[in-house]
């Protein structure tokens, strides 16, 4: 491996103006990651039009220093308030704040520190190992490798959304409708724009991401606030003592391998990393008992894992041009807004770009460990503002951003009509998640499924006919046959329980 591009990143992050968006981008995510409700991609959403007059590299450190940076920030409230910031700092609730009433808020705190590092920088090395080899192995990707690797994406994160699989479904299918908003590519012809010019074009990214992920969170955090429990406002002893590290060394370890892989997957993310590795710990621990009652394992396991994951998430979408969730679909935006389109080429076309993110991660991982401590107290104090303040504040802001992206106030009233349907979404059980990945996805889908089927004379048996589109579709075919044959199997297993008691009786 030519080690020349790694250490030129380096360089890139190492220059001033990176150095500082790399700071200010992980400070914000913190903030986001304390501040419930709002979230990685709402944030990133709104933020999108301050990266436009800024170099691609720059912006996209900044948007990924939010990302990883909210996965620390959401341990804060988790520990002291028993109030998860983020979705994937839910389980830290149940031993980090055992800890934080026993006296060891800083023992939780500082454990969580550095299982997130050591979680985090690991999967960045992995990161640096592997995505050179898929973005090579990637090379022999054409029309109907690509056909098949988005519709195996939407589906994926579609059957593993929160939301329940028909919901999700349901929202990837309005996405992909929104997709083909505009002028055909191929035959110029309209479609779907009623007669209005600014649709000529087609739906533009950034009024649908800040109307769902940002308008819509806001909005439906506004009615469901809740009043959180008095804060643990003294944080001592953070560093962990010699038993608490011997205690959480097997823990950050396979937390690490386990949320690097779920990170890869689309739809895997850092939430279902941290659930199934608090859920291992418990399984393998002798005294299942301490877990929810202050195991340093049970803050050591989640914490390493939703950080692994949320680096190793960048794998999909810099090598094959997937994004694996929903805030991936942010930067994936965020990248073709500024000209640079992800996948197999990215490495040796764009290694400035490339290496200059994954290395920004090192220097980002090393701020986080070094602030996580002494910016507690400050979190704190901002936890008390109320929502009815910042509320107002995030919308003014979201936006005067979408007006500026285009000059348009059709983009505001986009951003309006997309915001609303968000908080409805968000209301009736609905992730914006599949739609947004369905929306970023579909161009690539429709675009690839057209020309694979020129190239195929129209035979769709064609996708078959070829190693990698053939694999491809075998494994889309798993993913939407195995929840049927589940349903098959239960009852079965519940019939033959009850004859089983028979006999032993």
């Amino acid at each position: 491996m030519d080690l020349t591009p790694v250490l030129d990143g380096f360089g890139v992050v190492l220059e001033p103006t990176n150095l500082l968006y790399c700071l200010i981008s992980v400070v914000i995510g913190m903030l986001v990651g304390v501040l419930p409700g709002l979230g990685p991609a709402a944030t990133i959403a709104i933020l999108l039009p301050l990266t436009f007059d800024v170099e691609p590299v720059t912006a996209i450190i900044m948007l990924a220093g939010i990302f990883y940076g909210a996965q620390y920030g959401g341990t804060i409230t988790s520990v002291l308030l028993r109030l998860p910031g983020e979705a994937s700092s839910v389980v830290t609730v149940f031993d980090g704040h055992a800890l934080a009433w026993q006296g060891k808020a800083g023992t939780a705190l500082g454990i969580a520190a550095i299982g997130s590092f050591v979680g985090g920088t690991a999967s960045i090395v992995v990161l640096s190992v592997l995505a050179p080899l898929i973005a090579g192995f990637a090379l022999d990707f054409g029309p109907p490798e690509y056909t098949a690797l988005a519709l195996l994406g939407i589906l994926l994160v579609a059957t593993v959304s929160r939301g329940g699989r028909l919901k999700a479904v349901v929202a990837a299918c309005i996405g992909l409708l929104l997709a083909v908003v505009g002028r055909d590519a191929f035959t110029g012809a309209e479609r779907f724009t009623f007669g209005l010019l600014p649709l000529s074009d087609g739906l533009d990214f950034v009024p649908i991401a800040m109307g769902l992920f940002g308008l819509g969170e806001i909005l439906h955090g506004l009615e469901e606030r809740r009043q959180g429990a008095a804060a643990v406002t003294r944080v001592a002893n953070a560093w962990p003592s010699r038993a608490d590290l011997r205690c959480s060394t097997g823990a950050i370890g396979r937390g690490s391998v386990l949320g690097f892989v779920l990170g890869v997957l689309p739809g895997g993310g850092a939430t279902l990393s941290s659930l199934a590795a608090y859920a291992l710990e418990k399984r393998r621990s002798k005294t299942p008992e301490r877990f929810g009652h202050g195991a340093v394992e049970g803050v050591a396991a989640p914490e390493t894992a939703n950080n692994a994951a949320a680096t190793s998430s960048f794998i999909p979408l810099l090598t094959l041009g997937i994004p694996a969730n929903a805030t991936m679909a942010m930067i994936f935006g965020a990248l073709l807004i500024q000209g640079v389109t992800p996948g197999p080429q990215l490495v040796a076309e764009r290694p400035e770009l490339f290496w200059g993110v994954v290395n920004s991660m090192y220097v980002g991982n090393i701020l986080l460990l070094v602030m996580s401590i002494p910016l507690v107290e400050l979190f704190v104090q901002i936890l008390r503002v109320r929502a009815t303040v910042l509320a107002p504040i995030t919308v003014l802001i979201t936006l005067v951003g979408a007006y500026t992206v285009r000059n348009s106030v059709f983009d505001i009233g986009l951003v309006i009509a997309f915001g609303v349907l968000g908080y409805l979404m968000k209301k009736f059980g609905f992730e914006p998640g599949p739609l947004v990945l369905a929306f970023v996805l579909g161009a690539l889908l429709e675009t690839s499924l057209r020309r694979s089927l020129l190239l195929f004379d129209g035979d769709p048996a064609g996708f078959i006919t070829r190693p990698i589109s053939a694999t491809l579709f075998a494994l889309l075919l798993l993913v939407v046959l195995l929840p049927l044959l589940q349903k098959l199997i239960r009852p079965r297993v519940r019939q033959r329980q009850p004859s089983a008691y028979k006999a032993d009786a």
